[in-house]
């Protein structure tokens, strides 16, 4: 079952947060992670949640998903992120 990786992310360090762009997507591509969403335009439909840019990612299932969240190759881009935007994450199983 596909599992989904579904991100809001305000940029705080926009130089920063170019290493991390350029990084990371070679990383979700080994564990047979893709982007569904990345950053594109927005549109309130309803309730009060502004999100800044998102980003959707989708991996063959959840333990794929973990496995790339965790790995070695990713880990050090956590703390890039961390420290160059405001993130909030949430993993998702699909159906």
């Amino acid at each position: 079952m596909a599992a989904y990786v579904i991100a809001d992310i305000e940029v705080t360090d926009k130089e920063g947060f170019a290493e991390y762009q350029q990084k990371v997507p070679a990383t979700i591509a080994a564990y047979g992670g893709r982007y569904l969403v990345r950053g594109g335009a927005t549109e309130i439909l309803e309730g009060s949640w502004s999100p800044r840019r998102t980003v959707v990612l989708e991996f063959p299932d959840m333990a794929r998903l973990k496995t790339w969240y965790n790995s070695p190759e990713y880990r050090p881009l956590i703390a890039i992120r961390s420290r160059t935007t405001r993130s909030n994450l949430v993993i998702a199983e699909g159906i």
